[in-house]
């Protein structure tokens, strides 16, 4: 068994610490240091793929991916080296195809089946498919509606009509509706007509991965959003995010102001027995596949129309680069966690294998 590990990121974005590295990536390879592993941080490009590609299959045991999505401009190729990695006994942590999975915005809507999403969530991969359903869930009330790929909440819009166009349709808003449109990068306001801000939007769906969530906008999440910080099937750790107090603002990024809380998932039962009961149900209806060694799930608060009680709504699931630079101790769990799975591969045999955790 290798006993290295490469951490693979991408140069340059707003994530990045003095020396140009993410600091919990570095925390990661100094905990795997002191448990007598090895491990390295490697900037990916397009241009030194190969090279890349060939001493990670030399040296390394496994890859942790800490590539912020947006900070490549095109992710195609950085994913079929790590399939191709994969392929050739390197653990993939997460796989390529989890990470694809998981950290896509319509990994909400497959869930809407479950305890975790509400039934009017809807995801768009063609502009026509767009137009003709938007206005009709507008006609609902205020929507939220997520790019793809972004992050620190860049292409997330809440979308309000507060000048109802011509026509008496009730069932859709009018194209000529006015409508305001908050941004949760940056809780910025443009108002426009619903046809200019459907133009706006095409944008998010051109390319391979082009895709919009359109789900319910929540009241609550002025109460905060929750983000459980999960390794593998284990809660680790809480951020409460609370907006910033001003009228429009509903992002909880730190970039928009919003204030962070830490708690323990003990402080947080009702929410923890959610996941618990419902881990089997994302992972089935993810893909199947092994479940990715740091992830976490954003929740907000509603009210049960029928009991008047609190629950939990799932907002977002996120994959590709789930940071903790404010709680770095966490770099210890992260390495027993990789050691475990390392260790746990060593001794199966690979043309025999068990089930797909």
């Amino acid at each position: 068994m290798k006993t290295h590990v490469v951490i693979l990121e991408a140069r340059g974005g707003t994530d990045k610490g003095a020396y140009g590295y993410r600091v919990d990536s570095r925390a990661i390879a100094d905990s795997l240091r002191k448990k007598k592993w090895s491990a390295e941080i490697i900037f990916y490009s397009d241009e030194n793929r190969g090279e890349i590609y060939r001493h990670i299959v030399t040296k390394a045991g496994a890859y942790i991916s800490r590539v912020n999505p947006g900070n490549l401009k095109d992710e195609t190729g950085y994913f079929q080296m790590l399939k191709e990695l994969v392929e050739n006994g390197i653990q993939g942590l997460p796989h390529p195809d989890a990470m694809v999975s998981y950290g896509a915005k319509n990994a909400v809507e497959k869930l809407k089946e479950s305890d975790l999403v509400p039934n009017d969530v809807y995801s768009y991969y063609s502009f026509e498919d767009f137009k003709e359903n938007f206005i009709k869930t507008l006609a609902t009330g205020v929507r939220v509606l997520k790019q793809n790929r972004g992050s620190t909440g860049e292409g997330i819009w809440r979308v309000e009509v507060i000048e109802p166009g011509k026509s008496t349709n009730s069932e859709e808003v009018s194209l000529d509706s006015k409508v305001k449109c908050t941004e949760a990068k940056d809780n910025h306001v443009e108002t426009m007509r619903l046809s200019e801000f459907i133009d706006f939007c095409v944008q998010y769906l051109e390319g391979p991965s082009g895709m919009l969530l359109d789900m319910p906008f929540l009241e609550r999440i002025k109460e905060g959003e929750i983000r459980v910080f999960m390794l593998r099937k284990k809660p680790v750790n809480i951020v409460h995010k609370k907006p910033a107090d001003t009228p429009d603002a509903f992002s909880a990024t730190l970039f928009s102001g919003a204030k962070y809380t830490y708690d323990s998932p003990e402080k947080w039962p009702d929410l923890m027995r959610l996941i618990q009961n419902n881990l089997n149900a994302i992972i089935e209806k993810l893909g199947g596949y092994e479940i990715p060694l740091i992830w976490t799930a954003d929740f907000i608060l509603d009210t049960d129309k029928d009991t008047g009680k609190d629950k939990y709504v799932l907002g977002e699931i996120n994959a590709s680069c789930v940071g903790f630079s404010t709680h770095l101790e966490l770099s210890e769990d992260v390495a027993e966690e990789v050691i475990r799975l390392m260790e746990a591969e060593d001794i199966v045999n690979k043309r025999w294998t068990s089930f797909t955790i």
